[in-house]
């Protein structure tokens, strides 16, 4: 076991242009590992806060160099001296040092970037590989990708109401013929787009943001383009679809606006609208459909024992004691699991084992503003999660992580278990 002795933090750039930070932590063996932090774009109220410092003559407000101060000045002294295996200890310390519920004292990219160093150093120092170094022998099942393919709402200036449509190969026998199928299914997708006079343009997050404005055209689109590259929806694929519903929601009013679809819809005809459109298509889970407060809702959705998971993110927010009120109410059977909403290792690893004692599924999952860091892809092995997010095959950001999956699955040879059809709700 190694002690940490120095810790360094720098300000370098998401995948979106947007400043985030990246640690190095180094230990007395010689050891040292780099973690980078993501930045989300459609934030839940309910996530732990970032440090900004709202200088508007450097990056629009949105840099930094407090929190890499902060790091270097504060945390640093207080954690040196601390083995690095001792996770816990070091995540505490953090905690107790910004000593707020949302830590916005310091702020939670600040705390997750050291957190997540510490936890790379100390696997490289033991020589083991992150994903097992975090979930010990056990750690060998392959998520599912579920893959973004077509992007809207907050995330793209079309009309589509709903954040993101995605494909899921569940029926494919390993990740990586899993992820082959996903790739496949892209080009087709582009060639569809491109003989109906589509914009092949991508969004932030790897997926397609073709002008379209019904939920029913993105899904037909892939239907067609799942065909098209010959697989069967259905049994080989599955789709996703993440409403993202808070972004649409007007609490005067009560109502989700669906411009797109040119329609107001309350709570109940929302409901109605799911179960009316979703039934025509291979659903594997959609998320967030109701807005982040309004637990009644979950519930009623819920009892309707749906063929498909219901997934909650602004509503959990990686948060244990929301997840444990989500799993009491019975309000969902998932949640996404994203560090940068909590801001430590620590309380990431408590929010999945809740989730999953609970008979909750854990779907690790990636920001909008990612960085080359493929923390999450070990993190989904280690946690045995059956979904992984991670965007779409268009950007390098999103596709290593996938890479780092294929790796990890090599590595783990004959051992090597692809969740697969598992993931289904009819087989969990």
């Amino acid at each position: 076991m190694a002690e940490i002795i120095e810790v360094f933090a720098r300000e370098i750039l998401d995948a979106r242009g947007v400043p985030t930070i990246e640690v190095e932590v180094g230990l007395a063996d010689g050891v040292s590992a780099c973690a980078s932090v993501p930045t989300g774009a459609s934030v839940g109220i309910h996530e732990a806060a970032e440090s900004r410092d709202k200088d508007l003559h450097r990056y629009g407000g949105k840099g930094v160099q407090k929190a890499v101060s902060a790091i270097e000045e504060i945390i640093a002294p207080e954690i040196t001296g601390i083995y690095a295996k001792d996770q816990d200890l070091v995540d505490k310390v953090m905690c107790h040092i910004d000593d707020t519920e949302n830590k916005a004292m310091i702020g939670a990219n600040a705390i997750l970037a050291v957190s997540l160093a510490t936890a790379k150093a100390a696997a490289k120092s033991m020589q083991q590989p992150l994903f097992r170094y975090l979930g010990g022998i056990q750690a060998n099942s392959l998520p599912v990708p579920l893959c973004a393919i077509i992007a809207g709402g907050s995330h793209v200036d079309n009309d589509l109401d709903f954040e993101e449509f995605s494909i899921a190969p569940v029926g494919l026998p390993s990740f990586r013929e899993g992820i082959r199928a996903v790739a496949e299914i892209t080009h087709a997708m582009r060639a569809i787009l491109h003989e109906k006079g589509l914009s092949t343009a991508i969004a932030d997050e790897g997926a397609f943001a073709p002008a379209i404005s019904h939920s029913t055209e993105a899904l037909d689109l892939i239907m067609y383009a799942i065909a098209k590259a010959g697989y069967v929806p259905g049994q080989d694929i599955y789709i996703g679809v993440d409403c993202a519903a808070s972004e649409v929601f007007c609490p005067n009013d009560k109502i989700y606006e669906l411009r797109g679809e040119g329609a107001n819809l309350s709570t109940q005809a929302l409901k109605e609208y799911y179960l009316k459109t979703l039934r025509n298509y291979p659903i594997i889970a959609v998320e967030d459909p109701f807005e982040q407060n309004d637990w009644a809702a979950w519930q009623e959705f819920m009892k309707l024992d749906l063929s498909f998971h219901i997934l909650g993110d602004d509503i959990f927010s990686t948060t244990p004691a929301r997840i444990r009120k989500g799993i009491a109410l019975h309000a969902a059977d998932g949640t996404t699991i994203k560090p940068n909403q909590i801001g430590t290792l620590t309380e990431t690893l408590d929010a999945v084992r809740t989730a999953q004692r609970g008979g909750m599924m854990a779907v690790v999952s990636h920001r909008t503003g990612e960085t080359e860091d493929t923390f999450i892809a070990d993190l989904a092995v280690a946690t045995n999660c059956h979904l992984f997010k991670a965007g779409g095959l268009a950007r390098a950001e999103r596709v290593v992580k996938y890479n780092r999956l294929m790796r990890i699955e090599e590595v783990l040879g004959e051992d090597a278990a692809y969740i697969g059809k598992f993931a289904l709700k009819s087989h969990s």
